[in-house]
This record gives structure tokens, C-alpha cells and sequence, in this order.
């Protein structure tokens, strides 16, 4: 984890003095989660192909902006939440969830057959009670769960306070749980809403 880090650390500064092949390198590193993050805001695969395209394209041209040091992923990724989010308001769409989206395209693993399939009323109604959720809790629970981003890189994704992506968290997880205890029936109301959330995303 260490070497990466230096490793992008150098790709960055080369990128920023004008090396165009290192910052080549950054973008296919980080391609997959930039559209897997830009899916999650706005739904749909054309406009989030689209969204990290131009955030890549700005991202380079703020390099200059850059904080020496700092992670670039984070930052990189505030670019396509923005992007992402702003021309989900052009298209004016409420983004949606979708397994395929938050669970077919993780980076680190293969889907499996059931989430390829769609497995199970249980996902189904997760994923559907996360989409009633409202923006701010619902980017909360698929950068924690869906994209496996840290605390601390959801708030910098999000430009929100540590405190605030707790609090998102625990409310949104309140919600996911009362929505799932009526959906699902009465038997269900001691179900693990983070255990569920954690095998929805890991199929």
C-alpha cells in the first residue's frame, strides 16, 4: 500500500509538470471507480462513462491546484461527484441504485452468479429502500458500503466533515432499517442492516 502511494505520489508530480503519459497512468488506475462513482449519482452508464471522462479532463487541467502530498484519489473523486451530479440536475433524473451498478462493477472482486442475477427479495428490497433514501444519505451509504471508500475519503469525496458522514450514516442505516422491518415483514425487524448492506455490495 505504501509503494502505490509513492508510486502515485510520483505519477502525480509528473503529471503536474506536464508529463502526459504519467497522467495516462492515473487514469487507468482509477478509471472503474471514477464511472462506478459517477453511477451511483446519476443512474445511468452513458451519462457516468461521460461524467469521468470530463472529470479526468478537468482534473488535469486543475493539477496546478493540487495539494503536493495529498491523496489523489479523494480529490479526483470530489471532481466526479461534482461533474456527476451536475449533469444529473441537466438531465433532471433522480439517480437510482442499481445492483448492476453498485455491485457488478466493484473493481476488486468478480461478480458472482447471484449478484449477476439480481439475487434474492432481500437485495432487491435493500437496494430499493436506499433509493428512497434522499442525495446526501444515499451518496453516504454507497461510498461506504458500495464503493468501499474509508470515512475519511467519503468526506472528502462528499466536501462534508467527518461528523457529517457519521451522522448521514446513522440516519440513512435508521431509515434502511425501518423501510426493510415494514417491506419484508414483521420477522425481519432484528435484521443487520450494515451486514446486509455489506453482502448487497460484495454479491
Amino acid at each position: 500500500m505504501r509503494e502505490d502511494r509513492l508510486e502515485e505520489s510520483t505519477l502525480v508530480e509528473r503529471a503536474r509538470a506536464g508529463d502526459v503519459a504519467a497522467y495516462e497512468q492515473l487514469v487507468v488506475r482509477y478509471q472503474d471507480l471514477a464511472i462506478r462513482t459517477a453511477w451511483v449519482v446519476t443512474g445511468a452508464a452513458g451519462e457516468a462513462e461521460d461524467a469521468a471522462q470530463e472529470a479526468f479532463v478537468k482534473a488535469y487541467l486543475a493539477l496546478g491546484r493540487f495539494r503536493a502530498g495529498a491523496p489523489f484519489r479523494p480529490w479526483l473523486l470530489q471532481i466526479v461527484v461534482n461533474e456527476a451530479r451536475n449533469r444529473r440536475k441537466s438531465a433532471g433524473r433522480r439517480a437510482s441504485l442499481t445492483l448492476r451498478a453498485a455491485a457488478l462493477h466493484r473493481v476488486d472482486s468478480e461478480p458472482s452468479p447471484e449478484a449477476a442475477s439480481l439475487a434474492g427479495e432481500r437485495n432487491q428490497a435493500l437496494l430499493d429502500a436506499i433509493n428512497h433514501l434522499r442525495e446526501e444519505e444515499r451518496l453516504v451509504v454507497a461510498c461506504r458500503y458500495f464503493l468501499g471508500f474509508s470515512e475519511a475519503e467519503t468526506a472528502e469525496t462528499l466536501r462534508c466533515p467527518r461528523g457529517t458522514v457519521k451522522s448521514r450514516l446513522s440516519r440513512a442505516l435508521g431509515r434502511l432499517r425501518n423501510e426493510l422491518s415494514v417491506t419484508l415483514g414483521d420477522h425481519e425487524h432484528t435484521l443487520d442492516t450494515t451486514n446486509d448492506l455489506e453482502q448487497t455490495a460484495h454479491g
